[in-house]
């Protein structure tokens, strides 16, 4: 191998020394939202007992016809009507010998979210009205596609560029005479997808019924609706403009 003006043999000259690895800076950024709910769901439970299967199937039905009549008025305010589980369970006597059945009871379970809240308070209170009928609710939400999700995850990216932006001016409270600047982004990284705190309740008391009587029907309860409290938290990885050192 004929050698190099240096010397050296081609295979055994020193080839230029790679660049050091540009310096990164690793930030997190977080954001929080409150926003108003757009939608509420109540959750209504049938109960109906009779001596016989087929009685005690009579009554539910008759109660689901009232219940799907009365949410089904509220016309476009009711975005979603679900009907859930039907249980009917057999009650054997407590005394005697054998399969003696006492009586039947049966209990079917409803789902109605509103986004019209103008309605929900007269809904709610009107269903707690109907024979052995239980309400649970309000419970507030976002739609899963709420463009209140993509906003506070924007807000996270902000606050993560303006965090490495600001240690990046910085820098040389952690490194003596470092001159350097953000250069680019290499990852992002979803750490805490936007939640809203828990479900809760607001406006009507929790799971409450009532048998059938002869009394007026109470007055629409005035439901406020509970803003919803979003958090979304990201980690960003730059690399850094390497240091004049």
């Amino acid at each position: 191998m004929a050698p190099t003006p240096d010397g050296l043999p081609a295979a055994d000259r020193p080839g230029p020394r790679p660049a050091p690895d540009a310096p990164r800076l690793t930030v997190r950024g977080e954001a929080h939202l409150d926003v108003a709910p757009e939608l509420a769901r109540l959750d209504i439970t049938l109960t109906a007992r009779g001596r016989d299967r087929r009685t005690t199937l009579d009554d539910l039905t008759r109660r689901n016809t009232a219940v799907l009549d009365l949410v089904k008025s509220c016309g476009d305010g009711v975005d979603h009507l679900e009907t859930g589980s039907l249980t009917v369970t057999p009650e054997l006597a407590s005394r005697g010998r054998g399969e003696r059945v006492r009586t039947h009871h049966g209990t079917l379970r409803l789902t109605a979210e509103l986004s019209d809240f103008a309605v929900l308070g007269e809904l709610a209170t009107r269903l707690a009205d109907l024979e052995l009928t239980r309400v649970d609710g309000p419970w507030w939400s976002l739609r899963p596609g709420s463009p209140a999700h993509r906003t506070v995850r924007q807000q996270a990216v902000h606050d993560a560029v303006r965090r490495a932006h600001e240690y990046a001016r910085r820098a040389h409270e952690y490194a003596e005479a470092l001159d350097t600047t953000v250069a680019a982004l290499v990852e992002l990284t979803d750490t805490g997808a936007p939640e809203a705190l828990p479900e809760t309740v607001a406006g009507v008391p929790r799971g409450f019924a009532r048998a059938a009587d002869d009394q007026a029907p109470p007055p629409p309860l005035n439901l406020e609706p509970q803003r919803r409290h979003l958090h979304a938290e990201v980690t960003a990885r730059f690399t850094l403009v390497p240091p004049r050192l």
